[in-house]
């Protein structure tokens, strides 16, 4: 099949991104009506902005994403395949980055098996998934559970993209009041701190790791490729 089909959905695809990218970054002046508008009636016009905002990802998701999912089970070439995968996930983040990450460790942690799941389900990989039942439950503020949010995202994608893995065991223990969560992949191309210490990705890892006042690891991972392991203070529980 010609590369032609999978250009124009890149196109086209690229074309959303900057859309709504663009809507969302810019700044509109309030009306003189909502200028007027008493604090309860601002609050209640931007909930309704926001609840039209993820309507508008989640239709593109399931409009396009359904699209490109039968293009990928009809392409034969697998370069071609690769980047119709690489270009359901760039979907898939613009969607994610309309959602606000929030909840206890236990629900943060669940948001990031589904996300994982799902991405690993469109490269081909499998997840393996390991929560001690020792781990607690405690509230994340909303900037705590944005960082390990983000943080494993970062993970996946350096295993993925950079690393070549069809697996990823992802483990959370406790060592105190410490957790423990690692990231350990079989991809046959190491990404570990020696190899990408200059790469923006694990920048913003260590940085984000730092805002947990934690740290973050690299070294070789026990199925064949790398582990990355985070490590950060629980928050207390109320």
């Amino acid at each position: 099949m010609s590369s032609a089909p999978v250009a124009l959905f890149a196109l086209l695809i690229g074309a959303v991104v900057g859309y709504l990218c663009g809507r969302r970054g810019r700044s509109t002046p309030p009306s003189p009506r909502l200028a007027e508008s008493s604090p309860p009636d601002v609050a209640v016009t931007a909930d309704a902005a926001e609840a039209e905002r993820r309507r508008i990802y989640r239709d593109i998701h399931d409009d396009i994403g359904s699209k490109l999912l039968t293009l990928l089970h009809t392409l034969g070439d697998s370069a071609q395949a690769d980047q119709v995968r690489e270009i359901m996930q760039d979907l898939r983040d613009v969607v994610s980055r309309g959602h606000t990450v929030s909840g206890s460790l236990l629900e943060v942690l669940g948001q990031i098996r589904d996300e994982t799941e799902q991405r690993l389900d469109i490269a081909g990989g499998v997840l393996l998934w390991d929560v001690s039942a020792e781990v607690p439950d405690p509230p994340l503020s909303e900037r705590d559970a944005l960082h390990l949010f983000r943080i494993s995202r970062e993970a996946v994608t350096n295993a993925l993209r950079h690393g070549g893995a069809q697996q990823l065991r992802i483990r959370a223990r406790c060592s105190g009041d410490r957790l423990l969560l690692d990231y350990t992949d079989d991809g046959p191309e190491p990404h570990t701190d020696a190899h990408s210490s200059h790469g923006a990705g694990t920048g913003n890892i260590r940085s984000r790791a730092e805002e947990l006042h934690g740290r973050v690891n690299w070294t070789e991972g026990t199925l064949g490729g790398t582990k990355i392991v985070l490590e950060f203070p629980l928050p207390e529980s109320p």
